[in-house]
C-alpha cells in the first residue's frame, strides 16, 4: 500500500508537469454522492492536507475551523507515548479536482484511485489529528509507515463543505469524565481509584462510573470523576508513581476509615435512607466534600494517629441547612465546585478536626467568613 503511494511509483502525465499517484481504495455512495474510502500512509498527510490559516477569513467564509495550536503538542505526546497502540479515526476530506478511479473488474468498487499530487484536498474533520501527525513526524517519531483511513467527498463548494463541517460535528457527543476513566487502561490513577472503590464498600456499591454528574433520582452517592479527583489530590505527595497496587492500598485504607466516620453514607448503603433524600439534605457526598477529603489525607497520613483525628468527622453538621457552609460551599443556597470552595472546605473540616491549618487554609476561611 505504501509503496503504491510513495513517489517513486508516481508516473508524469504527458503534457503536465504534474505526477499521479495511485492508492488502493473503495469507491461507495453516500446519499447522492460517490466517495472513497482509501488507507493513506502517515507520510502522505503532510504532502496533501494543507493547514490553512482560517483566522484571517471571516467565519462565513471559511471552510473549516480555526486550528487550535494548544491541542497539537497533546495529540503529539500522545502519539510519542502510545507509538505502539495510538488509535485515530478517520480523515473527512473533499477533494477539488476529480479523482479517476480504476475497480479491478469491471463494475467492481474496489480498485485504484488515481490523485494528482499537489492535489489540494479540504480536511473536513480531523484537521487536529492531521497537525498532531505532522507535528509527530517533524519530531522523529517513527510513524511514517503507518496508515491511516481517508474518506474523501467531492468538492462542490463552500456552502457544501461547511454543511459537512456541521453535519459531522453536530451529532459528536464527548464522552463523559468518568467513563474516559473508566476505560483508559493507561492511567495509572484510574487503576489505582478502580481498585480502591473495589475495596470500600459503600464506594463500591453507591459510585456512578458512567455519569459525570447524578440524576435528580439516581440511586448512587458519588461518581466516579468527583472519586478520582479526590485521589489526584491525596496522593499528589505521598503517592508511589507506578505503584498501583500501593496506592490503592493506601486509598482504600484512607476511603474506608472516611466511611467508617460518615454514618450518613452507611444509610444508604444498608437502605435506611435514600440517596436522594441524602443528596438533598446533605452535602457530605458531593464532589466539593470529596475533593476536599482527598486532600485532607494528604496532610493526615503524615500523623500516626489519623485514624482518631478522622474520627472527628463525626461531629461535623453535614446538612445544608447548617450556616457554617454558608460562603464556605454554599452560595444562594446552592453548593458550589470551584478551587476556592474546595479550599475553605477543606480549611473547615481541618478546623473542626482540630488541625493546624496553613496561612492560604487561614485566608481561605477567612474570606468565607
Amino acid at each position: 500500500m505504501s509503496e503504491l503511494f510513495a513517489l517513486a511509483h508516481a508516473s508524469s502525465v504527458k503534457g503536465n508537469a504534474m505526477l499521479e499517484v495511485r492508492i488502493p481504495a473503495m469507491r461507495g455512495k453516500m446519499g447522492s454522492r460517490t466517495y472513497y474510502s482509501c488507507l493513506m500512509p502517515m507520510s502522505g498527510v503532510p504532502q496533501f492536507f494543507k493547514f490553512t490559516n482560517w483566522a484571517g477569513i471571516s467565519p462565513e467564509d471559511r471552510e473549516q475551523r480555526v486550528l487550535n495550536e494548544k491541542r497539537v503538542p497533546d495529540l503529539t505526546k500522545y502519539i510519542e507515548d502510545n507509538e505502539d497502540e495510538y488509535l485515530f479515526s478517520s480523515i473527512t476530506a473533499s477533494y477539488k479536482a476529480e479523482p479517476k478511479f480504476e475497480p479491478y473488474t469491471e463494475g467492481a468498487d474496489i480498485g485504484v484511485l488515481i490523485l494528482q499530487l499537489g492535489d489540494e484536498l479540504i480536511i473536513n474533520d480531523g484537521q487536529h489529528r492531521c497537525a498532531g501527525i505532522v507535528s509527530a513526524l517533524d519530531r522523529g517519531v517513527p510513524i511514517g509507515k503507518d496508515a491511516i483511513s481517508i474518506l474523501l467527498f467531492p468538492w462542490e463548494n463552500t456552502d457544501r463543505v461547511q454543511q459537512m463541517f456541521s453535519d459531522l460535528n453536530r451529532y459528536v457527543q464527548k464522552t463523559s469524565k468518568s467513563l474516559d476513566i473508566l476505560f483508559d487502561k493507561r492511567d495509572d490513577m484510574a487503576a489505582a481509584t478502580l481498585a480502591m472503590i473495589d475495596k470500600v464498600p459503600v464506594l463500591k456499591e453507591l459510585t456512578d462510573k458512567e455519569n459525570v454528574s447524578l440524576g435528580v433520582k439516581s440511586t448512587k452517592l458519588f461518581t466516579l470523576a468527583a472519586l478520582y479527583d479526590a485521589n489526584v489530590d491525596l496522593l499528589k505527595v505521598i503517592g508511589k508513581k507506578n505503584d498501583i497496587v500501593g496506592n490503592a492500598e493506601l486509598l482504600a485504607e484512607y476511603w474506608n476509615e472516611v466511611a467508617a466516620n460518615m454514618p450518613d453514607w452507611g444509610s444508604v448503603l444498608s437502605q435506611h435512607k435514600l440517596a436522594l433524600e441524602l443528596r438533598q439534605e446533605k452535602i457530605s457526598s458531593h464532589s466539593t466534600v470529596l475533593r476536599a477529603l482527598g486532600g485532607l489525607g494528604a496532610d493526615l497520613l503524615a500523623h500516626d494517629d489519623w485514624k482518631t483525628k478522622l474520627a472527628m468527622l463525626q461531629t461535623i453538621d453535614w446538612s445544608k441547612k447548617n450556616h457554617e457552609w454558608e460562603n464556605v460551599c454554599i452560595v444562594s443556597n446552592s453548593v458550589v465546585s470551584n478551587r476556592q470552595a474546595r479550599a475553605a472546605t477543606k480549611a473547615f473540616i481541618k478546623a473542626k478536626l482540630g488541625l493546624k491549618l496553613t496561612d492560604g487554609e487561614t485566608n481561605a476561611l477567612a474570606q468565607a467568613a
